[in-house]
């Protein structure tokens, strides 16, 4: 619960920082991210902050930012795309998104495409949010492997998929604006995909949602 010192301390930061990159570091680290990226994000918005004071936001925003991961969804669409980092580096960016509330579940780079880095990918998702009962929308026979694999299910659907080819443009329109703020390290482009990610999740507004943002809306119908 954010108390009196917190809200004068919060309010007086606002002067010097903008409130929506205040909620979107809080939301980023509440997305896993470290204070350290936390710190590298507000840095690439022209803000200089130091790890304690992100802390003491998180602090003060603790209870409307923590995520239990406690998310059932009913259909979740997976897939790949190869993406580039700077000139003559690429890599391959998984997602996964909650087909019916729009929330990324997960997002991660890798340097290889395959079953093995499939599956280590919804190994990653099981361990996040509970996914054993989804249906999972592929489009590769791969896929149905590293699924199998993973004690998952799914099928081929080339159709219904739209909203994760929506959300990879997204992506890489923002890949290309923040070029220049990476040193082309995999982990430099991690700390921006979790950033992006708690922005999507937690302040883009989507307009199948009413124009609110996916954890915004989910909030409303009292669940995750």
């Amino acid at each position: 619960m954010t108390d009196s010192s917190d809200v004068e301390f919060l309010h007086s930061d606002r002067t010097r920082t903008p409130a929506w990159l205040i909620r979107l570091a809080c939301a980023a680290h509440a997305g896993s991210a470290s204070l350290a990226e936390c710190r590298d994000l507000c840095e690439w918005f022209g803000v200089d902050r130091r790890r304690a004071t992100i802390h003491h936001w998180y602090q003060a925003y603790a209870e409307y930012y923590k995520q239990e991961f406690t998310a059932e969804p009913d259909r979740v669409a997976v897939d790949e795309k190869q993406i580039q980092l700077e000139t003559e580096q690429k890599a391959w960016l998984y997602a996964a998104i909650n087909m019916d509330t729009k929330v990324v579940l997960h997002a991660r780079l890798s340097w290889h495409r395959g079953r093995d880095p499939a599956e280590e990918f919804l190994h990653e998702l099981k361990e996040k949010y509970r996914v054993s009962d989804a249906e999972f929308l592929v489009d590769e026979m791969s896929y149905l492997t590293a699924l199998a694999r993973t004690d998952l299910s799914g099928e081929l659907n080339y159709t219904d998929r739209n909203i994760i080819e929506k959300l990879f443009q997204t992506y890489t329109v923002r890949i290309e604006r923040f070029q220049e703020t990476w040193n082309g390290s995999q982990a430099s482009a991690e700390r921006w995909l979790t950033a992006y990610t708690a922005y999507y999740n937690h302040h883009r507004s989507h307009q199948a949602l009413d124009n609110q943002p996916p954890i915004e809306a989910l909030n409303q119908e009292g669940s995750i």
